[in-house]
């Protein structure tokens, strides 16, 4: 569960490091956000390598796609999911993803919504 004020890792190629949750999108007076929920964040740190080439500045707004949370996702199997950090991929305004490839895996029910870009992108998908 992503609430307001939460640090997680963006795990895209975009060059930001660390973003803060300032507003869910679900809706109206939503508290928390779950993966697959977009959410605004602002840009704490960037990452070092690609500090002076990146498009992506310190303190700027950006929507984004939450990915991956510690808290378990139940599947109707009877087994639940859960990755060891809160983790984010940054999107533009139109929805479009900002980098070009997404570090570490993903949940496989991402191939069937909206955002299936990110199955492609990523370098595994985890059922």
């Amino acid at each position: 569960m992503i609430q307001k004020g939460t640090f997680l890792n963006v795990v895209d190629n975009s060059g930001a490091k660390i973003g803060v949750c300032i507003h869910i999108y679900s809706g109206y007076k939503s508290r928390y956000a779950f993966t697959g929920s977009t959410i605004l964040v602002s840009i704490k740190n960037l990452r070092s390598k690609r500090r002076a080439s990146s498009k992506i500045k310190k303190g700027e707004i950006y929507k984004a796609l939450i990915v991956r949370t510690k808290n378990q996702i139940n599947k109707f199997s009877g087994d639940t999911l859960f990755f060891l950090d809160n983790s984010i991929v940054l999107l533009n305004k139109q929805n479009k993803f900002i980098g070009t490839k997404v570090f570490g895996s993903i949940p496989s029910s991402f191939r069937y919504s909206k955002f299936l870009r990110i199955a492609s992108l990523s370098s595994g998908l985890v059922s």
